[in-house]
């Protein structure tokens, strides 16, 4: 009997992010036919009491405390890049130069000149990557796309998505440091733009096409915190909203809303998309539904239907359960993983590739650069 090829993982980080990765890892092979066995090789991160107990939780065969140690290992196929965005560019083109594949959490660089640096980096040396922009697999996210590929919805018009956060209301909360890296700009590089937003931007690209150009607004209101680093109180120098008008190459229009400051809202994602046949309508907190408008039914019973995304001919969901039983935010990664290891073994990278994630990252710079000139700027 012919052993399996194994795909060995080296996971840079040990925060959220990499528990929703390493548990991806796990469960792939469990519920999907891979081509390669994944092994949980080895964690890196800064802490070492903190990532001893990761890889031990999670089942790395070792850790390390500094990234480069996986990167110069031979027996590390793989590199996933988990950690704070200030270290992705840096780890990433070692990563490529070494020759690893690479996997990497949104966004891909804190600019697009930094994410066009990395994108090179692998392309050059033609490793298989992809960066985690998990949403466009929620199955009823990828099942939007199938209809707007089949062309159910006509020409499209019209595109619009908020994504609604609360959590950095209280002027109290600090800047900086582990768990709060988010609200330092120069490890985070922007705020909501590149932290939420980025998630819409990637959707909107993946099923509505390029952005041509956009018109922002932007707003901090919290201007000063204490830096968690320096103890000092410090200037904020990250967005804490930001909207945006937007036109997309096919014609359609857009309005995009990112914010953390929308009392009452954990993770508010919604999407919708107008044709001139159809319109579908998608929100994270009913992540398996899709509501859809078919102008084609029959004008007494036409209206909004509302479609349970669990069936076995709906994208993913013949892996998992039976016909109405939910699966949850945890899947979305699974699927990419399996989806990479398949695209991987053939040698190929996995959209969103790299050179997506630059896309997006080309759309938030033109993004912070109009609500800077306060006008319209060419992505």
């Amino acid at each position: 009997m012919e052993l399996m090829k194994e795909l060995k993982i080296g996971l840079v980080g040990y925060g959220f992010m990499g528990r929703t990765h390493s548990n991806a890892f796990l469960q792939a092979p469990r519920f999907f036919e891979l081509p390669w066995k994944p092994v949980l090789k080895a964690v890196a991160a800064r802490n070492e009491a903190r990532v001893k107990k990761f890889a031990e939780n999670w089942g790395y065969e070792s850790y390390a405390t500094d990234w480069r140690d996986l990167v110069n290992r031979k027996d590390v196929d793989v590199i996933d890049i988990a950690s704070p965005n200030d270290t992705h560019h840096e780890i990433a083109i070692a990563a490529a130069k070494a020759g690893k594949m690479v996997m990497c959490e949104k966004p891909l660089g804190r600019t697009a000149k930094e994410a066009k640096e990395m994108t090179d980096a692998v392309e050059k040396a033609g490793v298989p990557n992809t960066v985690w922009y998990n949403y466009r697999r929620v199955p009823a996210v990828t099942m939007i796309k199938q209809l707007i590929d089949e062309k159910k919805l006509g020409r499209i018009f019209h595109y619009r998505a908020k994504f609604l956060q609360d959590w950095t209301i209280s002027q109290d909360l600090p800047q900086g440091g582990e768990g709060l890296w988010r609200l330092d700009v120069n490890v985070a590089g922007s705020g909501v733009t590149g932290d939420l937003l980025a998630h819409n931007i990637d959707t909107a690209l993946w099923l509505n096409g390029p952005i041509t150009a956009v018109e922002a607004m932007t707003e901090t209101f919290i201007k000063e915190r204490k830096h968690n680093l320096t103890g000092k109180v410090e200037p904020v120098g990250i967005d804490d909203a930001s909207a945006f008008l937007a036109r997309f190459e096919n014609g359609s229009l857009a309005i995009f809303e990112a914010t953390r400051y929308a009392r009452g809202h954990k993770a508010l994602y919604t999407l919708e998309i107008n044709g001139e046949h159809a319109s579908a309508f998608w929100d994270l907190h009913d992540l398996h539904r899709i509501q859809y408008f078919d102008h084609k039914d029959e004008g007494r019973v036409r209206g909004w239907r509302n479609i349970h995304v669990t069936d076995g001919d709906q994208p993913y969901m013949k892996h998992w359960w039976v016909p109405g039983l939910q699966i949850g935010y945890e899947h979305t990664f699974t699927h990419q993983f399996a989806d990479f290891v398949q695209a991987a073994a053939n040698g190929k990278s996995l959209p969103p590739t790299f050179h997506d994630g630059l896309a997006t990252d080309y759309v938030t710079d033109a993004v912070l650069k109009s609500a800077k000139s306060r006008q319209w700027e060419k992505v």
